[in-house]
């Protein structure tokens, strides 16, 4: 078994195995970070790679993308699934050609969403949203390897405020094949309690982080969440903790934040581990 297919198949069973967190990394020393302190699984964040590169959300596209996912790859020995956005194009065939081009980078499973990218309609329709997701779910398929395809449902990162249309879209997802399924911006335990039921017995991954986000993960546990990820939140934690530091500096002209920095020497400790 080469080492493709083992992370593959570990991926794959800790969808079976009960709810795990799977943490966002933004760069290759965040994710060997996050390696180190034991999760089983990572997943990217393109929200958080943008930001690296000085960029807003959604201004990567796919080489950047890529180029990034091989990274983290190389970086860590554990299974990795990718931000994919919408796949980097309108056509069920960008999603399909998507899908297809980060496995041979390594990458084990990866999301597809139904948001256009585009502000003045944000949400492709509805039978548009569910070819793409089949013709992604017949890609992942095609593989040598058992790629965990999560599907997207956006509505709710765009004001969509429709939990109605948005488990409409999920449990169309779930019948063409998704393997997992999403809707970032659930906030309250009735509305996961909701999509969990809907979409059983197949797996959902809920995003923490948001500032409204107020359960825990033995909640998630207890509602039937198999899944947590945090997006961008890592990224935006540790952008903030150097605004502060800045802020300090620019400001008083103090620098009583490396107080309780981990010094020189932590560091390359945990980077050598």
């Amino acid at each position: 078994m080469n080492a493709t297919t083992e992370r593959a198949e570990r991926l794959v069973e800790l969808h079976r195995a009960g709810c795990f967190v799977i943490p966002n990394p933004w760069d290759r020393g965040s994710a060997v970070l996050l390696a180190g302190m034991g999760f089983p699984a990572l997943a990217s964040s393109s929200a958080g790679q943008a930001y690296s590169l000085g960029l807003p959300d959604g201004d990567l596209g796919r080489e950047r993308t890529f180029s990034h996912l091989r990274d983290l790859v190389d970086a860590i020995d554990l299974p990795l699934s990718a931000d994919l956005e919408n796949g980097f194009g309108d056509e069920p065939s960008d999603c399909a050609d998507t899908i297809r081009a980060v496995a041979a980078l390594g990458v084990v499973g990866g999301s597809i969403e139904d948001a256009t990218g585009r502000p003045e309609d944000p949400i492709y329709g509805f039978d548009a949203s569910v070819t793409r997701v089949r013709a992604a779910v017949q890609a992942a398929r095609s593989l040598p390897f058992p790629f965990t395809l999560t599907a997207r449902a956006e509505n709710l990162l765009w004001g969509r405020h429709d939990l109605d249309d948005t488990v409409r879209r999920l449990q169309a997802y779930a019948e063409v094949g998704a393997d997992v399924l999403y809707a970032p911006g659930l906030k309250t335990a009735e509305e996961v309690e909701r999509v969990v039921r809907a979409v059983a017995p197949k797996p959902v991954n809920v995003l923490m982080g948001l500032a409204a986000g107020a359960l825990d993960r033995d909640t998630l546990q207890r509602l039937g969440v198999r899944r947590i990820s945090v997006g961008s939140s890592l990224a935006r934690a540790a952008y903030h903790a150097m605004l502060e530091a800045a802020r300090e500096m620019a400001g008083p002209g103090q620098f009583t934040y490396a107080s309780h920095v981990p010094g020189l020497a932590a560091f390359n400790a945990m980077f050598r581990a």
